[in-house]
């Protein structure tokens, strides 16, 4: 279904690079950022290549648009933050690192820093154990 060889969000669709996936259907990919910007930093992208909203096909914006609400409650409901962002940049001006659409779904707590990204990799059975808990509660 995506059709970038050298995109890392493509790679992951295809199984050449591993993600802790919270869920998976057969237009998005839920997992969690391996940078996160907050515990519970997951990522919701369409599985056909576009590289932001400009390029997206609209089957594929609404799909997407979809599965964000639904994992955004996921989360409130997994981990109860006190607030989600829900980021979705374009180009490198905004942010945008990974030219693949993709929205960020950030767990917030009160005075927590704002930010898209993350300082640091997180642990990887951290994010098996987060993705576990808000595919448990998707799946609710």
């Amino acid at each position: 279904m995506s059709g970038s060889g050298n995109c890392v969000f493509c790679k992951i669709v295809r199984g050449e690079i591993p993600a802790a996936k919270v869920h998976e259907d057969d237009q998005s990919l839920i997992f969690m950022d391996v940078q996160p910007a907050s515990p519970g930093h997951t990522l919701v992208i369409p599985k056909t290549h576009a590289a932001n909203l400009m390029e997206i096909a609209e089957a594929d914006l609404l799909a997407t648009t979809r599965i964000v609400q639904r994992v955004a409650r996921a989360i409130r409901k997994a981990l109860t933050p006190d607030g989600l962002r829900i980021v979705q940049t374009n180009g490198p001006a905004a942010g945008q690192t990974v030219f693949h659409y993709h929205v960020h779904l950030i767990p917030m707590q009160e005075g927590q820093r704002l930010g898209t990204h993350g300082r640091a990799p997180a642990d990887r059975e951290q994010l098996k154990t987060q993705a576990a808990l808000i595919r448990a509660a998707l799946e609710d």
